[in-house]
């Protein structure tokens, strides 16, 4: 029995050690290329965040690359981008709009997203191994390339998942921070022109992000559904 899911469980063994030395190698390479942040607005805003999740501080670093985006550590932190603070700097965002970012990665942070990762990762692997062993042998040379297709189908389901709950975790901490949802929607509006995303439409389903328009959407339903609940 042990000889016929060996070359399932292998694999499946060989991917999770091999995204823990990736996890490794992304922290230490975050810290080499990052210092904290020292934006006294954008610190004030993240203040009043920690305060409402009772933490003294929200400490927040800056990588230094020119690309727009921020992140979740595997190690807990939380990074903004060079590009990101080089938009702020030159009036493309704001410092309210800025916070929203460190919020969703909050979220990230607080709903397990980067420790969830690696389980996701090491079941799609399954899939793609066991599903593709077993098509293997009905469909000859189809069976990987259809495994491939469901493991990538379902692992950009979860992310995008991951993305709706880190954004509606976002949106009550800027709503119970007085900072709101409004400028958490205002950037999502500008996020496409600030990424300079000229890309040809992709297939939904494939996409690891919800679109723009999909997030503003549901932040949307979140304050309706706030508002209904105010005696």
């Amino acid at each position: 029995m042990l000889l016929k899911i060996l070359p399932i469980i292998l694999p499946v063994i060989i991917a999770i050690i091999t995204f823990k030395f990736s996890a490794k190698s992304t922290i230490r390479n975050l810290k080499k290329s990052s210092s904290k942040l020292n934006e006294p607005q954008l610190i004030a805003l993240i203040q009043r965040m920690a305060k409402e999740i009772n933490l003294n501080n929200i400490n927040v670093y800056v990588y230094k690359i020119g690309q727009i985006n921020g992140i979740a550590s595997p190690d807990g932190k939380i990074y903004l981008t060079e590009g990101f603070l080089n938009a702020y700097y030159s009036g493309k965002v704001t410092a309210s709009e800025l916070s929203t970012v460190v919020a969703h990665e909050l979220g990230h942070l607080a709903l397990g997203h980067t420790k969830k990762r690696i389980i996701d990762f090491s079941g799609q692997t399954a899939i793609r191994i066991g599903l593709g062993f077993i098509l293997g042998r009905f469909l000859p040379g189809v069976g990987l390339y259809l495994a491939n297709a469901l493991a990538q189908l379902i692992s950009a389901k979860l992310s995008r998942t991951d993305e709706y709950a880190a954004d509606a975790y976002a949106a009550a901490l800027l709503k119970k921070s007085n900072i709101g949802t409004e400028p958490q929607i205002s950037l999502l509006n500008k996020l496409d022109y600030l990424l300079n995303s000229n890309e040809l439409p992709q297939i939904p389903w494939l996409m690891s992000h919800p679109s723009s328009k999909d997030r503003i959407s549901e932040i949307a339903k979140l304050e309706q559904k706030w508002t209904k609940n105010i005696p």
